[in-house]
């Protein structure tokens, strides 16, 4: 009797085994991603709460199997029908040879009549996991935060989740369809020609199958290496042409055409290559498959046609194992697609999935009320944020913004004044210190009444590529016209607006580009007028106009802010001369603060930047 090894031999036999190639380890961590992809998936298609989901998938599983009873038993009426034929010619087998014949093309009719009726019962099932699994990614990207959008390529992002809900279609229409089906059929076919003719058969067509199916995965293995490298390179191309286009005026300005043209070229050279030798391998994979399957039909079409010769089986027979091979060849031919893509799929599904467990870094705790309004008494209690852990934007900043109050924040560039706008809204939680809103802290409320209760003019009014109407009601659900157009009127636009042929139907085109930056930072204006918010932030909002259009946008915002208390944030110092109160801030710290007669006559840190900019005007 051998005894146990004990934890030392154990450890001693792990030891002396070979360490694990980077290729193993990548194998072994996308086994692990598919369980985890389809288990997953599989909460989509068998939903506890919706039990006419599970009812269509128990239906049509029924119908899947009833479709390949009849498809195996399909060739028995075949062989019967050529027996029938093959005989003597009486009258009574010419009737039982035609009543053959029809009851093959019922069976056959049937076939096709049981997979449809599969598919018409299983698609509104798969479509609402599409749409399910769809608006589940399309929600979180949202809930992300600044952070992660601002290090990730929106071309690249969005193709992220294109292959992966179409990978999820794919997944559910050929695993479960294709796959599993084939199996099925392959059993039955099997079991038929054991007892029909003899062991041998069967072994020759799993030999067959068992050769097609190594070969297949093998070479499909390495077709979906070359397919991801063709994805990426796809990736790749697609943000850069978006990224270009983008910026399509900054291209033109530095005359880059020739210079981008070459990047894009580049990347989709890589994609050709990646293309080229996956068409190659490909060819390779059909010329295999065909040699095996091919062989295997021989051998079979040879054992039967030598029972034949010594009258163990009729003709029918022989017609009936001749096609039982092409009932199974026409499946396996499209295997090595089916599997490659179904790879691609969970690969693609892999992504979706990793975005769907990016974890937001802004969250509601679970005990977070509604931000409660009163008055719109901001407060910045010595807060500390820095975007990286070893560089420190806000040092314990530090100030107050009255109700109704206009507070403006200014600077040099870098002094961390953006990143209180940001702050406020909530884009990034402080680190050290607190921001409270009517006592409130921010990060105790949840972040939809906060940002209810906020309206935003940024420096850039980015527009989305609809009419001057569709931008405008984007400030506030279900506005109606005369809300809009006093809304424009409120921002100086709605004259402008009336003059153009088309009106408030008037597109804007893509990021608003059909507009100038007076009349998109006018719209914009007017969508944060319609939102009506208690608290407005002007985050440079007129820092990017000329000055007659900024004299203009300045009276524009001056009404805005009536009975608001108003946050600007500002570079140009001319912009918040008439502010209540002025806050200073120089690399992250609040070094002065007063109204602007005040901080001139202080001749300070403010009365530097004001004579600065005074000279340069």
């Amino acid at each position: 009797m051998t005894s146990k090894p004990d934890a030392a031999e154990t450890a001693q036999n792990a030891a002396d085994k070979p360490p694990m190639t980077e290729e193993e380890i990548a194998a072994a961590a996308e086994r692990q991603s598919s369980i985890r992809v389809l288990r997953k998936v599989a909460p989509y298609l068998w939903p506890r709460d919706m039990a006419w989901v599970r009812r269509r998938v128990i239906w049509a599983m029924v119908a899947l199997v009833v479709s390949k009873l009849v498809s195996v038993a399909t060739p028995l009426f075949y062989r019967d029908a050529v027996d029938a034929l093959a005989g003597e010619g009486a009258p009574m087998l010419a009737l039982g040879a035609i009543a053959l014949t029809i009851a093959y093309g019922v069976a056959r009719l049937m076939n096709v009549g049981f997979q449809q009726l599969r598919d018409a019962i299983f698609a509104r099932v798969a479509q609402r996991a599409l749409r399910m699994l769809a608006l589940e990614t399309f929600q979180h990207i949202h809930r992300l935060s600044m952070r992660y959008h601002i290090t990730r390529k929106t071309g690249g992002l969005s193709r992220i989740i294109e292959r992966g809900v179409k990978g999820v279609e794919f997944l559910l229409r050929f695993l479960l369809f294709s796959i599993g089906p084939l199996i099925l059929e392959l059993l039955l076919i099997g079991i038929i020609l054991t007892i029909l003719f003899d062991i041998w058969y069967l072994v020759v067509v799993a030999v067959t199958i068992a050769l097609y199916v190594w070969f297949t995965f093998a070479i499909t293995e390495w077709r979906v290496k070359l397919r991801r490298q063709m994805n990426d390179q796809d990736t790749d191309a697609n943000q850069k042409a978006i990224d270009s286009l983008l910026n399509y005026e900054t291209v033109k300005y530095f005359g880059a055409e020739g210079r981008e043209a070459g990047r894009y070229d580049t990347a989709m050279a890589g994609y050709e290559e990646a293309a080229i030798k996956t068409n190659y391998s490909l060819a390779f994979l059909n010329f295999g498959q065909s040699l095996i399957i091919t062989c295997g039909l021989i051998g079979v079409m040879v054992m039967a046609a030598i029972g034949v010769q010594n009258g163990t089986l009729t003709v029918g027979d022989f017609v009936m194992v001749n096609a039982y091979m092409v009932q199974i060849t026409v499946p396996l031919n499209f295997l090595g697609t089916v599997y490659r893509e179904i790879r691609q799929a969970l690969v693609d599904m892999g992504q979706m999935f990793d975005l769907l467990e990016q974890p937001a870094e802004i969250t509601d705790k679970p005990d977070a009320l509604p931000l409660v309004v009163k008055g719109g008494r901001i407060v910045l209690e010595d807060v500390q944020f820095g975007y990286d852990p070893d560089r420190q934007i806000l040092k314990g900043v530090s100030l107050v913004a009255e109700p109704g109050e206009t507070v403006a924040i200014v600077g040099s560039t870098g002094s961390g004044k953006s990143t209180i706008g940001r702050l406020l809204f909530r884009f990034y939680d402080v680190q050290g210190g607190a921001l409270k809103i009517d006592g409130q802290d921010v990060r105790d409320v949840t972040q939809h009444s906060l940002h209810d209760a906020i309206g935003v003019v940024p420096q850039d009014t980015v527009l989305f590529n609809d009419t001057i109407r569709y931008n405008i009601a984007y400030g506030r659900d279900g506005a109606t016209q005369d809300d809009i157009e006093a809304a424009a009127r409120a921002a100086q636009i709605h004259d402008f607006i009336k003059e153009l042929p088309e009106g408030y139907e008037t597109p804007v085109g893509e990021r608003g580009l059909k507009l100038s930056g007076g009349e998109k930072q006018r719209v914009g204006i007017a969508r944060t007028l319609l939102k009506n918010p208690p608290i407005l932030l002007l985050d440079e909002a007129t820092s990017a106009l000329d000055s007659e259009t900024e004299h203009e946008i300045q009276d524009a915002l001056r009404r805005a802010g009536e009975g608001r208390t108003v946050l600007t944030i500002a570079h140009r110092l001319s912009t918040v001369a008439e502010a209540d109160r002025i806050v200073v801030l120089e690399a992250g710290r609040v070094v002065e603060q007063g109204t602007h007669d005040a901080l001139l006559a202080a001749d300070g840190r403010y009365a530097q930047l004001w004579q600065r900019q005074q000279s340069e005007e």
